[in-house]
């Protein structure tokens, strides 16, 4: 984005200090306004549908609490952050209605260990998702009428669907690369059509302009997945496979270019915290051994923009913050401050 004149936003450009203390309560301590970004990021809090553990409809909270300690240089973009990265506030109606929700599920899930099924809970639970997805759509719609990147903070996984069907309005054909340790390919798991494991499935069903799913970091998955995913516009990279391949000798950068050249030239990124090997997300709702350790996630998704991919949108979920300590906030906050420059960098924001 360029500026023929002085605006509000090279005011504050002029007077900010980038090395100094964070201002409160802005993501990365930035001085702008969601009109003023360029990347505006949308806070999904929800978990209604989570099948362990609870705790991420607070993972947008605790990523702009830990967002304060991250260091405004990025290696790869040094001057991104002054296109402007804005978390929007949260939707408290959504908070509330997740919260009632959940407890409609955990009804479901009490039926199901008892071998029954709970209609009236699982008809709330779905209808409740329906209205959470449609409120991201049209929320994520009016930013991208804007011009505006837009990215999505959770909550569960099944929170990036409105945006990734209003992304399907704008661009007729994108793919998607998901960074995750499950394959959430399973249709209407535990009879929650919208779970967090069915977000994949529901993209793929639900969206034709997705025209490949490239899935790295899987280690959990069922036949079910593997047989649709194999039946499917779908491309994975299972997590065995890999440390097996890079024990035999190839290199992770092999292994990468492999998964770039899967891809198509728009790309929107689906980063599931739990991709990472559990030592960077203790507290996540589904840990599983394994992974990719971080300057391997950090290097795959500096080689989609390297090999000219447009990030066209992303989002960071499960991000579960702890009592005792906000590792996983922090961790989340510095991996949401790299797909904020790495989308600015790919679109070639900027600003004179």
């Amino acid at each position: 984005m360029y500026f023929s004149q002085m605006t509000s936003k090279e005011e504050k450009l002029k007077d900010f200090d980038a090395n100094g203390l964070a201002l409160s309560g802005q993501l990365y301590g930035l001085p702008f306004t969601s009109e003023e970004s360029d990347i505006v990021l949308i806070p999904a809090p929800w978990e209604a549908t989570v099948s362990y553990r609870t705790g991420t409809a607070e993972g947008p909270q605790a990523i702009l609490n830990a967002s304060a300690q991250i260091d405004l240089y990025d290696s790869f973009n040094p001057e991104g952050w002054k296109c402007g990265f804005f978390l929007l506030p949260e939707d408290q109606n959504m908070k509330s209605l997740s919260k009632k929700a959940r407890k409609k599920a955990e009804l479901q899930l009490d039926a199901l260990i008892h071998g029954t099924s709970d209609s009236e809970a699982v008809r709330f639970v779905n209808e409740s998702c329906v209205s959470m997805i449609e409120l991201i759509e049209v929320r994520s719609r009016k930013w991208l009428d804007q011009g505006k990147i837009v990215g999505l903070v959770g909550g569960d996984h099944s929170t990036p669907l409105g945006l990734m069907k209003s992304l399907g309005e704008k661009h007729p054909s994108f793919g998607v690369l998901q960074i995750d340790a499950h394959m959430d390919l399973r249709k209407a798991f535990e009879d929650f059509k919208y779970s967090h494991a069915s977000i994949m499935y529901n993209a793929l069903e639900e969206i034709p302009a997705i025209g490949k799913l490239v899935q790295v970091g899987i280690r959990d998955y069922c036949m079910e997945e593997l047989n649709y995913a194999n039946a499917n516009r779908v491309k994975y990279y299972l997590d065995s496979n890999v440390k097996k391949r890079q024990l035999s000798g190839s290199d992770w950068s092999q292994i990468v270019e492999d998964i770039i050249s899967s891809l198509p030239d728009k790309v929107y990124i689906s980063f599931d915290i739990d991709g990472l090997e559990p030592s960077l997300c203790p507290n996540t709702g589904t840990p599983v051994p394994g992974g990719l350790r971080w300057e391997e996630a950090i290097y795959l998704l500096e080689q989609v923009v390297i090999n000219g991919k447009r990030i066209i949108g992303f989002d960071v979920n499960e991000v579960t913050p702890s009592a005792d300590n906000d590792w996983d906030a922090a961790v989340g906050a510095r991996l949401l401050f790299k797909l904020c420059n790495l989308a600015a960098a790919s679109n070639e924001l900027q600003i004179n």
